[in-house]
Order: structure tokens, then C-alpha cells, then sequence
């Protein structure tokens, strides 16, 4: 018969193993996500192809706008963000979307009805404020235009987390919070078309011209994980890029 402090070892010992089995499991897929293209300015410069008119662009998180932004080729340009994670902050806002959404509203920049033929939102990656952007985007995009959001095809749970600054999880600093949640409340929204691109940690898409099929039974009621792992095709349209074009080309 084992002693006490024999079956302590033992059981650390699995416990060791299991979280090894773990982070080794996640940082497989963290690699994974990490090789898949297109990047999301490659799509989003597809998109702004397809006008036959000069563009208008906006983006909201912008953090390092090499990172990004300085790549986009449209007409007009415009970007917000606060500052709190990149201090030079070179950008034509620096305000938090919601401020500047409020000041927009209220004609004390730019104009209340000026609209952005693509709105790429990358700011703060938890649900409630993916879905008052998207709300505030949707007020100010033509009809053949794109909203474009980052990060909404965690591909696991650590990765999903809400606390960005949490790293000691097998995710480590890797972060794309909750904005799926947002993206998938979307796809009962019977008059937009939402999917996402199974690409760049998931590229989500709202769009009015080409209106997709809603749904309409909520299979996940309390935005589990682990049912949203289980349904990703379904709950938020993931599809691959491919597909994306062949949809937008009518094939």
C-alpha cells in the first residue's frame, strides 16, 4: 500500500503532465493560427478594391499604425485610439471609439452622417464594447460597405480569456479576448449578412449586400466556450477566404 505523501507525488506528478499535455496542445494551435493567411490588411485591402469609387476608411484600434493602418490603400483614411498601448499614438482621434462615435454623432468632428466604405475594428477585444462598435459602425456604412473585426476565432479558451493581462495561462501573452461573442449575437440579426474568415485569429464580416441566412434558435444561450468550439461553422459562418470571394463574386 502507498503512503500519503507517495500519492501526493503521484497526483502532482499527473497534474505536471496535464498541464504540460496543455500548453503543449496550445501553443500548437497558437502556431497554427499564427501561419494561416490571408492577413487581415491583404483582406482588407481586397475590399477596398471592389469599389469603383475613392474610398473612405476607419479604423478603430490602431494601436502602432505600421502595424496596420499605414498599409491600407484608400482614398481617405481616418483612425482612433486612445493611446493606452502605443504612447507615440500617431492617430487622427485619440479618443476611445465611444467618445468618438458620441462626438461624431454630435457634428463636433467630421460629420454626423459621414460614412466609411470599410470600418475596421481592432480596439478593445470584449464583447460589450465589440458590440457597441459594431452598433455605432453599422450608423455610418453605406450599403455596399464591410465592417471588418479582428480576432473573433479564439482557438481555444485561454486564448478567449477576458483578462488581456492575465498571461500565466497556456495562451501566455497571446490574447483575443471575447469578441466572437459579439460577432455571434450579430447572426440573428436577420437584415446584416455576419460571417468570419478562418484566417488571422478569425477576420469577422458584416455586410448588407449580400444578406446571408440569420439564425434563428440560439444554440448557445450563455456564450459557453466549449459550445462555441463545438459549433464555430455554424455559430458565427466561419468559412475560408476562398469561399469569401466566391460569395462576393456570386459563384
Amino acid at each position: 500500500m502507498r503512503t500519503f505523501k507517495e500519492i501526493i507525488s503521484l497526483y502532482r506528478l499527473g497534474v505536471q503532465c496535464a498541464e504540460h499535455e496543455e500548453r503543449k496542445r496550445t501553443m500548437q494551435k497558437t502556431k497554427a493560427e499564427q501561419a494561416k493567411r490571408p492577413a487581415k490588411i491583404d483582406i482588407i485591402n481586397y475590399l477596398l478594391k471592389r469599389f469603383a469609387r475613392p474610398t473612405r476608411y476607419l479604423e478603430i484600434g490602431v494601436r502602432n499604425p505600421d502595424e496596420n493602418f499605414n498599409g491600407v490603400q484608400a482614398s481617405v483614411k481616418h483612425s482612433v485610439d486612445p493611446g493606452d498601448e502605443y504612447k507615440p499614438n500617431p492617430v487622427d482621434f485619440k479618443l476611445t471609439s465611444d467618445e468618438f462615435f458620441q462626438q461624431l454623432e454630435a457634428g463636433r468632428i467630421l460629420a454626423s452622417d459621414y460614412k466609411w466604405d470599410v470600418i475596421f475594428i481592432d480596439g478593445l477585444h470584449l464583447a460589450d464594447q465589440a458590440e457597441r462598435d459594431i452598433g455605432n459602425a453599422l450608423n455610418h456604412l453605406p450599403e455596399d460597405g464591410f465592417i471588418v473585426l479582428h480576432d473573433c476565432n479564439p482557438p481555444t479558451e485561454w486564448h478567449a480569456r477576458e483578462n488581456h493581462f492575465f498571461h500565466l495561462t497556456p495562451a501566455r501573452v497571446m490574447w483575443n479576448g471575447t469578441t466572437w461573442k459579439a460577432l455571434f449575437r450579430r447572426r440573428f440579426d436577420p437584415t446584416i449578412s455576419v460571417l468570419c474568415i478562418d484566417s488571422d485569429w478569425g477576420i469577422g464580416i458584416i455586410m448588407r449586400s449580400q444578406v446571408l441566412p440569420a439564425l434563428t434558435s440560439n444554440h448557445n444561450p450563455f456564450y459557453e466556450f466549449r459550445i462555441f468550439d463545438a459549433t464555430r461553422k455554424e455559430s458565427i459562418n466561419l468559412m475560408t477566404y476562398e469561399m469569401f470571394k466566391s460569395l462576393l463574386n456570386g459563384e
